[in-house]
């Protein structure tokens, strides 16, 4: 966000740039929907089989038994999937997230789910021939998308297998090791086409019924392994543009391949808009040899350590996307040790659950949102990979987000009377300060940003929460701070002081966005400022 402020003061292309794009046309419920900070949870192996989170599925399934693939060529395919999906997830599931302060859900799908849409995506794949077993996901997914909205939980279509698989797992629909989506055109062309299809028809759907909101967004590939990264680069580009031309503000997710600095510097220059194209990372210190020589209380103090390189990196990061307009969630996360970082704990449940506070803490600082890997799983008791387990077994807070301690409801009056004299303050400190600094300023500005400000902020925190028990929040700031500003320059025209509109103020020794409500809580974790921060309302 500093990035962002700084870019309008210096003058620099932001503000040209911003006057030329034209808003997203969205509903109000979208864009609370769509860019408030999302606490989330995988619903892994619901559509994209993962025979370690529900092995029931696999029983007839033919050849390794491992992928998708495997499943829909055994015995009773079409039954055993279609009997899968409507039992893995139920309506008494998104009533249990929500009730738990879970606002998002990310779906991971394969292409072939979609195949009720247009049969020939399947033609010239490996799962040519099988629309009958998978012609009944796509009013399935449509049904999770009705249902997740009556408990205002959001939804993250996640892209999670290719043609030709984008990655060596089978949870990428086929049991096959190798990778032919980057080396192949027909593959890399078909994916942007299911992607279109789908954008296009979620779309469809909202203007014709069910009449949804809660689209977050799509992801377009999940860990994608290129051979080069120029190569997913052009990619990505090639699929954003085509998608922006069906919906010139519809949301889009990018994996980083956990080389995220180098894709948030490819999102922030990407050609100019106020659409959201936000960085996916994936949190793992399981699997590799130095994670499992590394203790459990080591991975707890390099995560909760700000002065260290990870932290660095998502600070660094989050501010470079911010500015942007874009953002930085983390899609998947776990509270998974291997047993050799817990050999010697005294206390296993106290470690577990120091290491999942920690990873709440740093996503709390710099990312718009986090999903946890993953919602549950078929046999119970695993705390370090199932959210419900780690829930009922007390390792991951009972509820996340901001809990209203009071009815927020109808206090209008006092809101404003509040904003007033906070604004009042900060302007008093805003032009104290720059009053050392003589030039020309136009300090009606930061109080036109002020209330701007206020006002979004209040709005996410009084969105209509359907069955949550937690209040929004805004999560993109940067991409909202981006459209305010635009609004503002073709409200009031150019000047060298916008800036002014979005400046920082400092209190308490650190520089936080100048809104009460809206800014970045440093170092707070999220559960401990509830009640100081929604009393204020």
């Amino acid at each position: 966000m500093r990035t962002f402020i700084s870019k309008l003061r210096r003058g620099t292309k932001t503000e040209s740039a911003l006057s030329l794009q034209e808003a997203p046309q969205e509903s109000p419920q979208q864009r609370l929907y769509r860019y408030r900070k999302q606490r989330g949870v995988n619903l892994g192996s619901w559509f994209v089989l993962e025979r370690w989170v529900s092995g029931s599925p696999f029983q007839g399934a033919a050849g390794s038994g491992q992928s998708d693939l495997d499943v829909a060529k055994g015995q009773h395919a079409k039954h055993v999937l279609e009997h899968h999906w409507d039992s893995w997830i139920t309506s008494s599931d998104f009533e249990w997230l929500a009730a738990r302060g879970i606002n998002t859900v990310r779906i991971p799908i394969g292409y072939y789910h979609i195949c009720a849409l247009d049969p020939s995506i399947l033609t010239r794949t490996d799962f040519d021939g099988l629309q009958h077993v998978f012609e009944g996901a796509w009013s399935r997914l449509v049904a999770a998308v009705v249902t997740a909205q009556s408990f205002g939980i959001g939804v993250l279509f996640d892209l999670h297998a290719a043609p030709g698989k984008q990655n060596k797992d089978s949870h990428s629909g086929t049991s096959s090791p190798v990778i032919s989506f980057f080396n192949s055109r027909f593959n890399m062309q078909l994916a942007i086409r299911t992607l279109r299809i789908l954008v296009t028809q979620l779309i469809a759907l909202r203007a014709h019924g069910p009449v949804f909101d809660n689209i977050v967004g799509i992801q377009l590939l999940n860990e994608p392994h290129p051979s080069s990264h120029q190569t997913l680069y052009d990619w990505y580009g090639e699929a954003i543009q085509e998608i922006r031309k069906i919906d010139s503000g519809f949301p889009i997710y990018i994996s980083d391949c956990w080389m995220t600095d180098q894709y948030a510097d490819f999102v922030a220059h990407l050609p100019p808009s106020l659409a959201l194209t936000c960085i996916d990372y994936h949190l793992y210190r399981c699997f590799t040899s130095s994670d499992i020589s590394t203790s459990a209380a080591q991975h707890t103090a390099s995560l909760a350590d700000r002065n260290a390189p990870f932290s660095q990196m998502f600070s660094r990061v989050s501010e470079k996307l911010a500015a942007s307009g874009s953002g930085l969630i983390v899609g998947e996360w776990s509270g998974a040790l291997n047993p050799g970082s817990l050999q010697g704990t005294t206390d296993e449940h106290q470690e577990r659950a120091s290491y999942i506070r920690a990873q709440l803490d740093l996503f709390e600082l710099y990312c718009a949102g986090s999903f946890f890997w993953t919602y549950k799983k078929e046999w119970p008791g695993d705390q370090g990979w199932s959210f419900r387990d780690a829930v009922e077994n007390g390792i991951f807070p009972e509820v996340v987000g901001m809990i209203p301690v009071k009815d927020y409801v109808g206090l209008s009056a006092d809101t404003n009377a509040r904003k007033v004299t906070a604004r009042n303050v900060a302007l008093g400190q805003h032009v104290s300060y720059w009053a050392r600094f003589p030039s020309y300023y136009e300090h009606w500005r930061f109080e036109a940003g002020f209330d701007e400000g206020w006002v979004v902020a209040y709005d996410f925190f009084t969105f209509d929460r359907a069955g949550q028990v937690a209040v929004s929040e805004l999560g993109f700031k940067g991409c909202i701070a981006k459209r305010k500003a635009q609004d503002h320059i073709r409200e009031y025209g150019r000047s060298n002081n916008i800036w002014e509109f979005g400046e920082c103020t400092v209190q308490g020794g650190f520089p936080f966005w100048v809104l009460p409500l809206f800014g970045r809580q440093h170092d707070i974790p999220a559960i401990s400022i509830s009640s100081s921060v929604i009393s204020q309302i």
